[in-house]
């Protein structure tokens, strides 16, 4: 085979490859995500969190679903996955305070409704242009 057909077919595989669709796992910080600047800017700090407890309290609504995604282009993994993260349970906290509860507890990741139950890491599934994070939580009063 000629020089030239061999590096047009490395290339051609090359291309292919880098057009591939990429879900990468990631396993990820919660008390990192939560100290962060850009938790501050966007949590409230009146709906208490618990990841993989329970809450005390009056189960007003089980097992509430929120799924995040953002955009990753340009990001690292982390940097996405922790906007996707703090999204997710802005969404679970603006729930509770509709409903006029103050906790969300047994929050799990939920990703594809596959649970990942953990009080110290997130699930986060990052690709080439997008970045997403679900969570599971019961809204407690």
């Amino acid at each position: 085979m000629k020089l030239s057909a061999k590096l047009g077919i490395i290339v051609s595989t090359l291309a292919i490859a880098a057009c591939a669709p990429r879900d990468t796992t990631h396993h990820l910080s919660i008390s990192q995500a939560l100290k962060s600047p850009e938790a501050a800017e966007v949590l409230n700090p009146n709906i208490k969190l618990y990841f993989a407890t329970p809450a005390p309290g009056k189960v007003l609504i089980a097992n509430t679903v929120t799924n995040k995604k953002t955009n990753a282009a340009n990001k690292s993994d982390e940097k996405a996955c922790q906007r996707a993260f703090l999204s997710a349970v802005k969404q679970l906290q603006d729930k509770a305070a509709s409903k006029g509860a103050k906790k969300v507890g047994n929050i799990v990741s939920y990703y594809k409704k596959n649970t990942f139950k953990s009080t110290t890491k997130y699930e986060c599934h990052a690709g080439h242009i997008i970045g997403g994070v679900a969570l599971k939580g019961d809204i407690v009063k």
